[in-house]
């Protein structure tokens, strides 16, 4: 079963996060821990770990700003 990659809540302030660029091509093998895409909220940018091994799927566009809880991707194993 894939894992859904959504933007995350980082700061308890946070409603909306920019999708500044994926660190890993589309398609592209992850190992859990590895860094895959870059967020930027309005106090910091922060790397943003894979939850789990498998192949990326990415399903938003870098550059982006979408609300918490977006899906933008998915690591299926």
């Amino acid at each position: 079963m894939p894992t859904t990659l959504t933007i995350p809540k980082l700061q308890m302030s946070t409603t909306e996060g920019t999708l500044t660029e994926w660190l890993v091509e589309d398609g592209a093998t992850v190992t859990a821990g590895q860094a895959i895409y870059a967020l930027e909220t309005d106090k910091s940018v922060q790397e943003i770990e894979a939850p789990e091994s498998g192949r990326l799927i990415q399903k938003a566009a870098a550059g982006e700003t979408y609300p918490v809880g977006t899906e933008i991707g998915e690591i299926v194993a």
